[in-house]
């Protein structure tokens, strides 16, 4: 009967999305010197929201580039072996499942612009990485972001998040227990029919 109830209430949108992601590899020792890279992704987005209470989640399906440059030439385990300052570069498929706030008691002003803010987990399957010997990656990953957002003409929403990797994501062949984590931030535009 809830279900039920929350879906005759409820609003579903939904629309493209696009944006960039600035990330980097949380290693489990600090070994070697990691930077971040900057990426991109895009894909759809649909929203279910409650009318009056401004509460609802969010779901996507997007394609997203992101990585680090990693320095494995400082470490002569893998230095023997011709490795240098490397690009560690994911391509995958990330879902991620938010619940989600908007302020939408505002006199009307939410029409023009009503802030939000949102949480939630992603799982990201891994479609290609880099072609690098020293390391291996597992399927998939586990994550978790948070993040704000404000929607404009009841159209458009921008947001920026953070995104902390909470399986890894990487993992060196040589040296069994060092793997690294994804982390980040991503800056979102969408737009919602």
């Amino acid at each position: 009967m809830v279900l039920t109830a929350f879906g005759a209430m409820a609003e579903f949108r939904w629309g493209p999305t696009v944006g960039v992601n600035f990330s980097t590899l949380s290693w489990k020792q600090d070994l070697v010197e990691t930077r971040s890279q900057t990426g991109f992704n895009a894909g759809v987005m649909g929203e279910i929201m409650i009318p009056g209470i401004g509460f609802g989640i969010d779901i996507g399906l997007k394609y997203a580039m992101h990585g680090a440059k990693v320095n494995f030439g400082e470490r002569e385990v893998w230095k023997v072996d011709n490795f240098g300052n490397e690009n560690v570069t994911f391509h995958t498929l990330q879902i991620p499942l938010n619940v989600r706030f908007k302020y939408t008691r505002m006199n009307g002003f939410e029409n023009y612009l009503a802030p939000f803010v949102y949480g939630g987990p992603v799982f990201t399957f891994n479609l290609s990485t880099s072609n690098l010997s020293c390391i291996e990656h597992p399927v998939g990953s586990f994550a978790l972001q948070c993040g704000i957002g404000a929607e404009i003409y009841e159209k458009w929403q921008i947001s920026a998040g953070y995104l902390w990797g909470l399986s890894y994501d990487v993992r060196t062949i040589k040296l069994d227990n060092f793997s690294a984590r994804n982390r980040g931030w991503q800056i979102n535009l969408a737009w919602l029919f």
